[in-house]
């Protein structure tokens, strides 16, 4: 087992960094049964880290934890000099603006326009009334255009997002995401439903993107060819806890059994 990422000191008070820091992070949905076991890393403030392994064995959950949609059992997750595992109320909001999320399936408003998606990823910035009525700011709406050109969208601007493709929904989700000005972009399952090509595409995005915007990004992903292919760290779980931490290209056979079990599969 390659041994996970040494951590640094806890992040100061008031400290603002890209980085982040998860110490001994454990979840039960069920009392006495952990889905995620004392998970400690440490994320740096740059690249793409994949997240691997099979099926119920907590990458969603990781993921889901670390932006608070799911509340972890015990431990701490340290980002932008605060403990994001004790924040609540309006610390929680305010944090969350600072955390890009690219979901499985999209998580559109399907009968709203290309646009009106885009711009909702402004929605923790503007008062209520404003987001009620949507109404954004020019700089909003320049920025949103300017997102939509990069990942692609741009003349599907007026189009509603229930008529558009699933690699399409994709690209529109990332650009909302985009939207908050995030610190990180976390990506779960992101290219599941999508055909071999797009995937492609739109892992090629998001790297862009993260290079472009000088962010982190953590994506769970099932296929590991994708995985090797694009991320600059990989993170193995299986059944709970981190099997393998390292580079693509250290990640050999004997990792993958360790990882997914058995390995009538590999052959």
């Amino acid at each position: 087992m390659t041994q996970p990422a040494t951590l640094q000191e806890p992040i100061a008070q008031g400290a603002k960094s890209k980085a982040l820091v998860i110490k001994n992070l454990s979840k039960e949905y069920v009392k006495g049964k952990p889905v995620l076991t004392d998970i400690s890393l440490e994320i740096e403030a740059k690249g793409i880290t994949a997240i691997i392994g099979p099926s119920g064995t907590g990458k969603s959950t990781l993921i889901r934890c670390i932006n608070r949609l799911v509340d972890p059992t015990t431990g701490d997750i340290l980002f932008n000099g605060q403990n994001l595992a004790t924040l609540s109320g309006r610390q929680l909001r305010n944090a969350r603006r600072h955390i890009g999320m690219v979901f499985q399936e999209y998580n559109l408003l399907e009968r709203l326009s290309v646009m009106e998606n885009v711009l909702s990823g402004r929605l923790g910035y503007v008062s209520v009334w404003r987001a009620w009525l949507r109404k954004f700011s020019a700089e909003d709406v320049d920025k949103a255009f300017a997102l939509l050109e990069q990942v692609g969208m741009a003349d599907f601007a007026n189009q509603r997002a229930d008529a558009l493709s699933g690699g399409q929904r994709q690209r529109v989700s990332i650009a909302r995401a985009l939207m908050q000005s995030p610190d990180i972009l976390l990506a779960d399952e992101p290219t599941s439903s999508l055909d071999p090509k797009t995937s492609v595409e739109i892992l090629e995005l998001m790297t862009d993107q993260a290079k472009l915007n000088h962010i982190p990004v953590i994506i769970n992903i099932h296929d590991v060819s994708l995985a090797k292919r694009f991320a600059d760290r990989i993170i193995g779980m299986s059944s709970g806890s981190i099997v393998f931490d390292g580079k693509p290209e250290d990640l050999q056979n004997d990792h993958l059994k360790s990882i997914y079990g058995g390995e009538d599969w590999l052959t």
